[in-house]
């Protein structure tokens, strides 16, 4: 389907409110065809000499409606006719530039909409293979080419199509010759407007993206501000964003001149079909066939003629611009969702909280294998810590319990569904996540705490905050729990970011609990202190917790190890220890590195 034909399924429940701007349209061109006819009998009627049949024509007309009034009157109601002729005019324009308008906007808001939430429906792995930026790019940029499609596209076609017609019609039936003359140079527009067409659009798209690829620079820079001051790189991220910001001078330069160019063209041609209307015309006023004030008519009327066409040809290009920016939109909701949601999936009861992976197989990018031949079963309220070195896929395996992934081979199970028939909704309502670097949005302490149960009381939040042992600083806030925690956190420690996240996770009291590194930004002292939180978050819960500093999950009672992206050692930490195996080297070496 052509990104044309998707963008008018945006329209269709507007169908009234179309057909409706579509006949105020028709009648602000019925108006607009009655504005050179004022001029015609002022000249033929009033201010010509001769007594042509025309005159004569003009002067009957002019006594049927105005009997008894001399000429300065007649003059004064043709000039009140003229303007009261332009005002209805322009009112029914308003109104229906009112109606389109909003149509446009409102179909703009749905198209959003749907954008964002089918950005928020897919799954991790898409995410990962793109930029952020890109895809905020295309939700609050190139969406607004819908509204150029639909405004643009059909409301200026649409009156302009209307325009020509009906001033074709006109013009062909006071002089066909004159008619014809004047549509000299119109296969040569068309050509114009079918060559540049194509160009447009394609410089468009360069625009597109290179304007995504500044806007990347521009917010991961601002976004590592710290890092940029804090290592002295200032000037190179100057000299970053300045070459991005020159690639896209250079394209909105082609496409400019391209539109200038164009331009150029198309106003030459009509001027070429201007000058032989007015060279045959004069002839014929010249020769008596014609008189001044139809000449007058059917100059104002070329006008009205050619302002639509030009109007038309400038229309394809913006429309061709819009396109590239609205097949951007498309190629998102064109996307597979590798995590879907099957047609007749269930909803999860509440959960035991048995766990159980069989022969799991997962690869990021379908050649590497991340996880293979996992087979793990977990207790209702078991505490299990997954551990391993760099790359062994810990926090991937972690991944696959909420559905962030589907396994590429075998099964995971909770309380023996496997997750794949369950709605992720109700899936992931079973389970709390504490990460290692905790995101809190840029509201209140308040509303990032009840941010997994929206529907929490005060006296739940606070409770939560206790437990998790962030009543103290929260109450030596200047707002309590009332308090901005800036982007991301900022104006918060990572101590006290974290103290939230695990907040959060005790306000939703689910069955299953998930860390991945809750502790590894923290120094011993807070994450002694956060553990303790921790722990008391564990009780009753089944968990599984990725943490590289061994001490901390030494005494739980069951360790998995994995090596090469397979279970190699399964048991208690003293049990391990005693093995000497991977885990005790491990635990010897205390050079084991970051989650993956």
């Amino acid at each position: 389907m052509s990104v044309y034909a998707r963008t008018v399924r945006y329209f269709i429940p507007f169908w009234w409110q179309t057909l409706l701007g579509a006949l105020l349209i028709l009648a602000t061109t019925g108006f607009s065809l009655l504005k050179p006819w004022p001029f015609k009998y002022l000249i033929d009627g009033v201010l010509a000499t001769e007594n042509s049949a025309a005159a004569e024509a003009s002067r009957a007309f002019l006594n049927r409606w105005l009997p008894d009034s001399t000429p300065l009157q007649i003059v004064f109601w043709l000039c009140v006719a003229l303007v009261l002729i332009n005002f209805l005019a322009g009112l029914l324009n308003l109104a229906s530039n009112f109606l389109l308008l909003r149509t446009g906007l409102v179909a703009l808001m749905r198209l959003r909409t749907d954008l964002y939430a089918y950005l928020q429906s897919l799954p991790l792995k898409f995410h990962d293979s793109r930029r952020t930026t890109d895809s905020a790019f295309r939700v609050a940029y190139d969406s607004q080419s819908i509204q150029t499609l639909y405004n643009k596209g059909f409301a200026t076609i649409f009156s302009s199509v209307v325009m020509l017609v009906g001033t074709f019609t006109v013009m062909y039936f006071m002089n066909w010759q004159l008619t014809l003359a004047s549509l000299v140079v119109l296969p040569a527009v068309v050509w114009a407007v079918r060559y540049f067409a194509v160009r447009i659009r394609n410089q468009s798209t360069t625009i597109q993206e290179r304007e995504s690829d500044l806007l990347t620079v521009v917010q991961e820079g601002l976004s590592a501000i710290r890092m940029v001051h804090a290592f002295g790189r200032e000037d190179f991220e100057v000299g970053q964003f300045q070459k991005r910001a020159e690639r896209s001078l250079e394209a909105n330069l082609k496409l400019n001149l391209t539109s200038v160019v164009s331009g150029l063209v198309v106003a030459t041609l009509m001027a070429a079909g201007t000058a032989l209307l007015y060279y045959i015309g004069s002839r014929q006023v010249l020769e008596g066939n014609l008189t001044l004030g139809d000449l007058t008519v059917f100059a104002s009327y070329l006008v009205m003629l050619y302002q639509p066409l030009e109007q038309i040809t400038y229309t394809i290009w913006a429309v061709e611009g819009a396109a590239a920016g609205a097949q951007r939109c498309f190629e998102v909701l064109d996307k597979a969702n590798d995590v879907p949601e099957m047609p007749h999936a269930k909803k999860m009861p509440p959960a035991r909280g048995e766990l159980r992976f069989s022969d799991v197989r997962f690869s990021y990018d379908g050649t590497r294998t991340i996880l293979q031949d996992i087979d793990l079963t977990i207790s209702p309220g078991q505490k299990v810590a997954i551990v391993g070195g760099t790359g062994e896929g810990k926090s991937t395996l972690l991944s696959l319990v909420p559905r962030f992934y589907d396994p590429d081979g075998g099964a995971v199970f909770l309380d023996g569904h496997d997750l794949r028939t369950l709605t992720k909704k109700s899936l992931r309502e079973q389970i709390s996540i504490v990460l290692q670097d905790t995101l809190l949005f840029s509201t209140t302490i308040r509303e990032n705490i009840a941010y997994g149960r929206a529907t929490a009381t005060e006296e739940e939040i606070v409770e939560a905050a206790r437990k998790a042992q962030a009543l103290d600083f929260i109450q030596k806030l200047p707002e309590g729990f009332g308090s901005q925690v800036g982007e991301r956190g900022s104006q918060l420690s990572v101590g006290q970011r974290q103290r939230i996240g695990i907040a959060r996770a005790f306000l939703k009291n689910a069955p299953i609990l998930l860390l991945d590194e809750p502790t590894s930004a923290l120094d011993p002292a807070t994450e002694h202190s956060i553990m303790n939180a921790i722990f008391e978050l564990m009780e009753g819960r089944t968990t599984l917790i990725v943490t590289h500093r061994l001490a901390t999950i030494h005494q739980l009672p069951r360790i998995v190890v994995l090596k090469n992206g397979r279970v190699a050692e399964d048991g208690s930490g003293a049990g391990l220890l005693a093995a000497k195996g991977i885990y005790a080297e491990l635990y010897r070496s205390g050079q084991y590195d970051s989650a993956t």
